[in-house]
């Protein structure tokens, strides 16, 4: 389903950093932060992972202080991580240091591996979402600055009052990922930003066939089904995965298809075969000159009527100009 130009949101964009040896490791991450700023993000994210990566909360309280306009955030948080009255007093405290900058990103967490290692319980899905329901519940009311009274299968909280009281009203924004229905629908009930993301195999690697634009417009209808009369007061987020600057969009494509027949990357399911034009609508893939990719980025968002687009740490200069070109509209 289209929409008419007049009723889409106007684009965001986020950059994103881990602050791992790729990018120059901890020390460099404000600087990275600075640049995003710099360069015409409107946000910077932090993901939450075991690994090689710093600590998204502690690093969040850093560039509260080291930037000024940027939005900051979490993309996205493991619920199963944090206790949901903690998490509240940390995301509190980091939107009163930025000046009400927060927008609090949280997910059911998905990565098996870094649960064993850290030896913390990896529930199956079912439990992993009720629980993320749970906090999401918890989270709206604490970050209110209000009085939590709640009564849940996973989480008990007994007249808590969430302090200090956040910079933005009624509470910092929550954005909620995921890819499959059970999360989208979560998603659609509580969240204020929806992260679209690709549907992941049961051993976690993503599965190939949610690249495509039509997969991807599905999951958007799921979203608007699940959310009814909420879902035009909620503003959708992807993720660019990669970004190839050429003058041979057909060419790059076909690269592409041959590396994923090799088994590259590791991480994805090859549970499709896609054509090149399926990689070239791809809401996920961005290929072509700076042009060419603002014109595919218009597209998706009259498409699918998401507007926030994400980049990966490491391609925030090659989409730079690219800003430039969609910025403000």
């Amino acid at each position: 389903m289209s929409s008419d130009a007049s009723s889409l949101r106007k684009f965001r964009f986020a950059a994103g950093g881990e602050g791992n040896a790729d990018e120059g490791g901890a020390r460099r991450f404000v600087k990275l932060a600075q640049k995003a700023e710099e360069l015409g993000f409107d946000s910077f994210m932090i993901p939450d992972h075991l690994g090689n990566q710093v600590g998204p909360i502690a690093a969040l309280g850093a560039l509260a202080i080291a930037t000024d306009k940027i939005r900051l955030g979490t993309a996205v948080l493991a619920n199963g991580f944090r206790h949901p009255a903690i998490l509240a007093k940390d995301a509190a405290t980091i939107d009163v240091l930025s000046g009400g900058r927060l927008e609090l990103g949280i997910g059911a967490g998905w990565m098996k591996e870094e649960f064993d290692k850290g030896g913390i319980d990896y529930e199956r899905p079912g439990v992993r979402i009720a629980k993320l329901e749970e906090t999401l519940q918890i989270l709206d009311v604490l970050l209110r600055g209000q009085e939590c009274n709640f009564d849940g299968k996973y989480y008990q909280i007994k007249g808590l009052t969430g302090s200090p009281r956040p910079r933005q009203g009624p509470r910092p924004p929550i954005a909620v990922g995921g890819g499959g229905p059970k999360m989208l629908a979560l998603a659609a009930k509580y969240a204020d930003i929806i992260s679209v993301a690709t549907p992941t195999s049961k051993e976690g690697k993503l599965l190939l066939s949610g690249v495509t634009l039509e997969k991807t417009m599905e999951r958007v209808d799921r979203i608007r089904e699940a959310a009814g009369d909420r879902f035009d007061d909620i503003e959708l987020n992807w993720t660019i995965t990669t970004i190839v600057i050429t003058d041979d969009r057909e060419q790059t494509a076909e690269m592409a298809l041959a590396a994923i027949d090799q088994g590259f990357p590791p991480n994805i399911e090859a549970d499709v075969k896609l054509s090149v034009e399926d990689i070239l609508s791809s809401p996920y893939l961005a290929i072509g000159s700076f042009e060419e990719i603002a014109d595919q980025i218009r597209m998706v968002r009259e498409k699918t009527t998401m507007s926030y687009v994400g980049v990966f740490p490491t391609q925030m200069d090659a989409f730079a100009p690219i800003i430039s070109q969609l910025k403000g509209e």
